[in-house]
């Protein structure tokens, strides 16, 4: 949904939460640009200007409000109008930092010129890909010298910056004031640990943060994550440095409550964008139910459960076993196969909240017997020959610009078809529009008998086909009415069991 000048004058006077991060707002008289909850008293409607991206305002000369600090906004909505590109392209910024190749290095990933990049990000972003990453750069920045206690010298090593001049020169340039000046104004109100760092994550409202849980927990690996009261624990491991997060939700501040337990600070930018994408938090809900609710199949649905959020992934690799785990079998059955297959293959750590395990490594699996945690030959050559392609470089599930590409390559190893491929890019790549539609759960919940019928009808749901599934598994039917309607696949039952909560 394009935002008027209209639109946007009427979110700034009611300081409406649902259109934080949807667009920026430039006050001429103090060159400041705010999110538009921002409290500073209101300014005359000929002092203002509306940017679609806090880059677009910093291009445009000002300067982020101290007040309602644009860096914590919930980020720039993955749909951006309809340019898949654009949001591809956002997708690979939030991974890795892209000065060092450039615009043309981001460019040939994408597969188009750097020119017709830069026109896409200037028609929805305002401002050019670097422009973006570089706002990106000092936002982190400014969250870390907020929320954080670390040393200014970590702090430009965390967010990117080549030196600690370059980021003294950037934040009084920018600020007018030097980081040590903006920490002294930062209020710390709790104490925190040499290798523990607290984030608040904005979201738009609404967020259905119990949905969330109830989903991730059936399907957390036993020692690999937990659920206890609300919070999300889970391991982490990244360049053989070893950790673990808490996530829960505050509700007052529309936010996700982060702690990051890990001994090196460099990390810091990818292990948050990587709980940002877990949690989908820079999903747009209202503009993502507006769509939905058009259909009477989705729309009492997306009336009941509103802010559904397509639940991510830590690692895509990890899905992807956990997927491959999950054929033929139930949700805890593939649970505790997945459990089996840390404690026999994961390193073993020791930390808080019956977190035990690392999830294993491809190399560990690419030359293990899988077998002996109790699964068919087949399925641990499947795991095995994925295992291995990650190892070669031939995968990756990172870095993914060209998702229909991906999939081909995924589907090539010998045990995958359709319904793994999109599950993946539903949870592992974050693609909006990924959608399962042989899964059997779906098919029953809308009522339909064949994948082809149900592909058909799902095209009215695009771009958020993924969302449209997301709220057909949580309103499963009952199997009996299944089995009545669908005699020739009682067999199948076991299966939709399994695929009806996905």
């Amino acid at each position: 949904m394009l935002l008027s000048t209209a639109i946007c004058s009427r979110a700034r006077k009611t300081r409406d939460p649902r259109f934080d991060g949807r667009f920026f707002i430039g006050v001429l008289t103090t060159r400041i640009y705010c999110r538009p909850i921002c409290p500073v008293r209101e300014s005359k409607e000929e002092n203002v200007r509306y940017y679609p991206s806090a880059a677009a305002a910093a291009e445009a000369g000002f300067r982020p409000c101290l007040r309602c600090r644009p860096e914590c906004s919930p980020g720039t909505p993955a749909w951006l109008g309809t340019s898949a590109t654009v949001s591809r392209a956002l997708r690979l910024i939030g991974e890795s930092m892209p000065e060092d190749e450039g615009m043309d290095g981001l460019a040939e990933k994408l597969g188009i010129g750097s020119r017709h990049l830069r026109r896409l990000f200037l028609k929805h972003l305002g401002a050019s890909p670097i422009a973006v990453a570089q706002t990106r750069r000092l936002h982190f920045a400014k969250k870390l010298i907020d929320e954080t206690q670390l040393a200014m010298r970590d702090i430009a090593l965390a967010a990117g910056f080549g030196s600690v001049r370059r980021f003294n020169a950037t934040f009084r340039d920018t600020y007018k004031r030097t980081p040590t000046q903006l920490r002294r104004l930062a209020r710390h109100t709790t104490a925190q640990a040499a290798d523990e760092y607290h984030f608040q994550l904005r979201f738009r409202p609404p967020f259905a943060w119990g949905a969330l849980l109830d989903f991730h927990g059936p399907r957390a690996t036993p020692g690999v994550e937990s659920i206890q009261d609300g919070h999300y624990f889970r391991t982490i491991s990244l360049d053989g440095q070893t950790g673990w997060i808490d996530a829960s939700l505050n509700s007052e501040a529309n936010a996700v409550s982060l702690k990051i337990h890990f001994l090196e600070p460099r990390w810091l930018f990818l292990i948050v964008e990587r709980v940002r994408k877990m949690f989908d938090l820079t999903a747009d809900p209202q503009e993502i139910a507006r769509h939905l609710g058009r259909d009477p199949l989705l729309c009492d649905r997306v009336t009941a459960r509103p802010g559904l959020r397509v639940p991510g992934s830590w690692d895509g690799f990890e899905l992807a076993v956990r997927a491959i785990l999950g054929q033929q079998v139930t949700v805890k059955g593939a649970t505790t196969l997945t459990g089996r297959l840390a404690r026999a293959f994961g390193a073993g750590v020791e930390l808080p909240n019956g977190l035990t395990h690392l999830f294993p490594t491809p190399e560990k699996l690419a030359h293990s017997d899988l077998q002996r945690i109790g699964i068919p030959r087949s399925r641990a050559n499947c795991l095995r020959a994925l295992a291995q392609s990650v190892v070669d470089k031939k995968l990756t599930f990172s870095g993914v610009a060209n998702t229909d590409e991906f999939l081909e390559q995924f589907c090539e190893v010998p045990g995958i078809g359709s319904w793994t491929a999109q599950y993946v890019a539903m949870r592992a790549l974050g693609e909006p529009d990924a959608f399962p539609a042989s899964d059997l759960g779906l098919l029953h919940a809308a009522r339909m008998r064949n994948p082809r019928e149900l592909e058909t009808r799902s095209q009215a749901w695009s771009p958020w086909r993924a969302y449209a599934a997301m709220y057909l598994w949580q309103h499963p039917e009952n199997i009996s009415d299944w089995k009545e309607n669908h005699p020739q696949q009682s067999g199948s039952i076991k299966t939709f069991e399994r695929l009806r909560t996905a």
